[in-house]
């Protein structure tokens, strides 16, 4: 008999809530939980996808161990026996920065993602860590740190209550938003039309998201920074800056004025391909609005100024006074943060404390750019060894990252790497161990970090909708058992790992005067936990120690993991709420408009309004029925409008002779690929666009539908040379490339300045 259970999707950041549909094992229908607090019923095709997604064949069910050259089923045993046996020897040989961690984008849409990472990476003490943030959203963590004091300080527009939206670089109608967690934002901008609202849309391309608009603005890629910076100046030159209850916490006002100066709109105009009396229409609107928010997003992060233009969004909604203020773009509050502390200074935020081994790239956020991963294992020259052995965790960089020829045949040099994945996919292949998790149907869920940037303030868990399938192992254990078996401790419980985590967090907490649980005992407060295993238990602790908890029964009437589980479509904590100066963690306790690094920056941001490439350049594009390389296996999921085609506008395509659904030839500074043309006026003259996320051709894997069409990887245009100097994000927009017949040999120009114009 068919039964229901809930589950929240894990599909993409909207953390939509579904009601599965399940006969036996089988999930065989989703629909939208039209009772959750926070979604209300919406879903979209990848939500209602679940089940093909979560039944596909080509998941691994099983461990694979490398022997003898090839990829071997094995036991749960025999893998994490030769995890061990090839992790340690590395470290006690090379030293633990041989040891190189990339953790992809899946990992923050499970629970094991959220807490187990961290512990592999303060165990191993390795500051050869890479991740897919610095293929996103690497750029707004530095602004936020060196805005806030704290990289996850991160403000979310109030899409509910707003009266004017600003987006650039953003599709949220296809992506579903993006560092702003929020179910059915396309209902929100329709909402916010209805209720009078105004929508504007800075992208090269016509979007959904920009059809929508009441303006629509084709920016040149590449020149956001310089769009925003000439708004920022028109503030500033028509006495428009008005901070209101902001000014009490905010410095460096007048010299963000000096530093902005030269961008007029008439310097930035041709730069940016946008008239000068558009931009001031820009800038008077947003302070004209009773209340407005600036949200950029993957287009203006992926960028040469990526980190500029991250700053600058902030930037326009301080000296709109909308910062921190319902409407405007506001702090949210999750459930599991720590428990707020006092206003007051604080230790900031520091930049290069380490630096790549090779290219000496500084680190952001304890990261280096993921585009130096190839160099740090291929090359020899430099301080200290390369990088001898990989633990990727839900990470395929041979597709995510610039220049994939490299990184596949530096993996395939490594002395051992393990991946964490349920797919043989072009990143695993080289794998000499695959541990792979379960389907999401049989593991729990809880947003860790899309909690932290929704655009209401909630909290929901859900349980396994499917017992655990015989022969696999929760990805929690998977996890711990992997921090085990790397930190020299195989063998030891893989539960001691969440106990450890306990005692040490409650041991601190009752030191801490601010605690909800100060001078208490820690063997006290443990033995009131509650779960069925030590990841629901440390969720427990997180929930009661939050700031809505019950702080161990200090507030009778606070959150636990039972109350949780007592609402099972979740508990609405509330809209955001103006919260400074709280979340400051500056030196100054104060919001530090015009920081050091970002002073630094500005002069070549200044060189800039000089410069323009003469040819074509390129940007990426997703799709409403794709998550990166995630979805492609998922037959529900391609077709129709997601395929992998080169868009081109009639203008350029009638210039360059191109056919409709001809193959050409581009051509960038790290190769060339052969792609399908498709002649559309969705981009603007003298831009091309290819999406992201494919490349399925690599032998060795074992995607079977996705091979059927595997399109071409857009990151084999780029030679990672390209990186936004201060976050270590690649450059994935606005690079230019070249059209050529298809008998143009396969070797890329020697920089992005070989590529000839088109003129």
């Amino acid at each position: 008999m068919p039964r229901t259970a809930l589950r929240i999707c894990p599909l993409c950041e909207a953390t939509c809530g579904l009601t599965l549909t399940i006969d036996g094992t089988r999930v065989t229908g989703a629909r939208g939980d039209r009772d959750d607090v926070f979604s209300k019923g919406f879903i979209c095709p990848k939500g209602a996808s679940f089940g093909a997604a979560d039944a596909d064949p080509d998941r691994l069910r099983t461990p694979l161990v490398r022997r003898d050259g090839v990829l071997r089923e094995a036991t749960w045993e025999e893998a994490f026996d030769a995890v061990a046996a090839g992790l340690r020897p590395v470290v006690e040989q090379y030293g633990p920065h041989a040891v190189g961690v990339v953790l992809g984008n899946p990992n923050v849409h499970t629970v094991a993602g959220g807490l187990y990472p961290p512990l592999l990476l303060a165990g191993l003490h390795t500051h050869s860590f890479f991740s897919a943030s610095t293929l996103d959203q690497m750029p707004k963590h530095v602004s936020s740190g060196l805005l806030y004091g704290d990289a996850g300080a991160i403000p979310v527009p109030d899409l509910d209550r707003t009266d004017h939206l600003l987006l650039i670089g953003a599709n949220p109608l296809e992506s579903n938003g993006s560092l702003c967690t929020a179910p059915d934002f396309p209902g929100r901008l329709r909402a916010l039309k209805a209720r009078g609202g105004t929508l504007t849309v800075i992208d090269p391309r016509r979007t959904r998201t920009a059809r929508l608009a009441d303006r629509h603005v084709a920016v040149r890629p590449g020149t956001d920074a310089l769009l925003l910076a000439a708004m920022t100046q028109v503030l500033f030159e028509d006495d428009l800056v008005d901070l209101g209850q902001l000014a009490p916490h905010v410095q460096g006002v007048e010299d963000v004025a000096a530093a902005v100066r030269d961008f007029t709109p008439e310097a930035v105009a041709a730069a940016c391909d946008v008239e000068a009396d558009v931009v001031r229409a820009l800038a008077r609107e947003l302070a004209a609005a009773p209340t407005a928010a600036v949200y950029g997003r993957i287009g203006s992060c992926t960028v040469p100024h990526g980190t500029l233009a991250s700053w600058l969004v902030d930037v326009l909604n301080v000296l709109t006074g909308n910062l921190d203020r319902p409407g405007g773009a506001l702090f949210p509050l999750s459930a599991t943060d720590k428990t707020p502390r006092p206003a007051g200074p604080g230790r900031g935020f520091a930049l290069g404390r380490w630096q790549s081994r090779v290219s000496g790239h500084p680190e952001a956020k304890g990261e280096l750019p993921i585009s130096a991963l190839a160099e740090e294992i291929d090359t020899a020259t430099g301080e200290g060894s390369p990088i001898r052995a990989v633990i990727a965790v839900a990470a395929n960089p041979v597709l995510s990252a610039p220049d994939g020829d490299r990184l596949d045949k530096a993996l395939g040099t490594l002395d051992f790497m393990v991946s964490v994945d349920p797919y043989l996919n072009e990143t695993s292949r080289h794998a000499h161990v695959v541990l792979p998790p379960p389907p999401p149907s049989q593991a729990p869920h809880f947003d860790f970090a899309f909690n932290t940037l929704a655009v209401r303030n909630q909290v929901r868990y859900t349980r396994a909708a499917v017992p655990l399938e015989a022969g696999r192992m929760a990805e929690t254990e998977i996890l711990a058992r992997l921090v085990l078996a790397a930190t020299g401790m195989h063998g030891a419980d893989p539960a001691a790992v969440d106990t450890m985590v306990i005692d040490q967090t409650l041991g601190k907490a009752a030191t801490e005067a601010r605690s909800p649980v100060h001078g208490r005992d820690p063997r006290e407060l443990a033995a009131q936990l509650t779960g069925d295993n030590g990841p629901e238990r440390r969720l427990d602790m997180m929930l009661r120690l939050g700031p809505y908890g019950d702080g161990f029964g200090s507030r009778p009437d606070g959150l636990t993991l039972e109350k949780l589980l007592a609402h099972p479509h979740g508990i609405d904590l509330g809209p955001l709420t103006s919260r400074l100066p709280q979340p400051l963690k500056t030196v100054s306790g104060k919001v530090e408009l015009l920081p050091g690094p970002i002073a630094g920056d500005l002069p070549r941001l200044r060189q800039a309004l000089g410069e323009r490439a003469a040819g074509l350049v390129l940007v990426g594009r997703r799709h409403l029925r794709s998550n990166n390389s995630w979805l492609h296996n998922v037959p529900a999921l391609t077709g129709g409008s997601n395929r992998c085609t080169l868009h081109v506008h009639p203008e350029d395509a009638e210039r360059l002779g191109l056919v409709d659904g001809a193959p050409i030839r581009v051509r960038g500074a790290g190769g060339a690929v052969t792609a399908p043309v498709e002649i559309t006026d969705t981009v603007r003259r003298g831009v091309v666009s290819l999406p992201h996320g494919w490349g399925h051709d690599r032998p060795g894997t074992r995607m079977s539908h996705a091979a059927l069409d595997p399109g071409v990887n857009v990151n084999q245009l780029l030679d990672g040379s390209l990186l936004d100097p201060l976050s270590g994000n690649a450059v994935l927009n606005g690079v230019p490339v070249d059209l050529l017949p298809l008998d143009t040999p396969d070797r890329p120009a020697t920089s992005v300045r070989d590529l000839a114009p088109q003129n």
